[in-house]
């Protein structure tokens, strides 16, 4: 698969993260209230995020895609993440976005997760896209929806219940020829 070098939207800045994002990172995962619906649900040792950020470019070295560093173009500060992995246990392209508490409210989850989907569609020319969220994570889930993602089902995985949401290709296509 291609790569894809850094990229803007009008407020984020997407680039691949590298070891130096390491304490800004464990900066926003040591966030409980950013950390509430993410994996385990709770917040991260430095050495779990360090883990984390090498498990994340080792995405990028192994599959071509993988999750961006969002940067914030006012202010150059990293804002949190987005992007495409491997789902856990599946072969199932997820896409994930985690932003710190403050950038909530203001959008950029949605335009980094559309950014995100576009490549997955466009440049990857994936024929599938699914997100999964605890049940109770309702913002999470208005992002999936504005995403055009559909409902699919809550199952048991990941040592929890999950929402799954699923696009496909076509569906993607028809709604940005609409």
């Amino acid at each position: 698969m291609m790569q894809m070098v850094d990229f803007e939207t009008p407020r984020l800045h997407f680039r691949r993260f590298t070891p130096d994002d390491l304490h800004a990172l464990a900066a926003i995962r040591a966030d409980p209230d950013v950390m509430k619906y993410i994996g385990p649900g709770r917040t991260e040792t430095i050495e779990e995020v360090q883990a984390k950020l090498l498990k994340v470019m080792t995405h990028w070295e192994q599959h071509g895609f993988g999750y961006w560093a969002l940067i914030d173009k006012a202010t150059s500060k990293l804002a949190g993440w987005c992007g495409l992995s491997y789902l856990e246990d599946t072969e199932d392209i997820e896409i994930g976005y985690g932003l710190a508490k403050a950038y909530w409210g203001k959008g950029l989850a949605t335009e980094a997760a559309a950014a995100a989907m576009k490549h997955g569609f466009v440049q990857l020319r994936l024929d599938r896209i699914v997100a999964v969220a605890y049940p109770e994570n309702v913002p999470s889930q208005v992002i999936m929806k504005k995403l055009g993602m559909n409902y699919v089902k809550t199952a048991r995985f990941i040592g929890g219940e999950w929402v799954y949401y699923v696009i496909e290709r076509e569906e993607y296509q028809a709604a940005q020829n609409a």
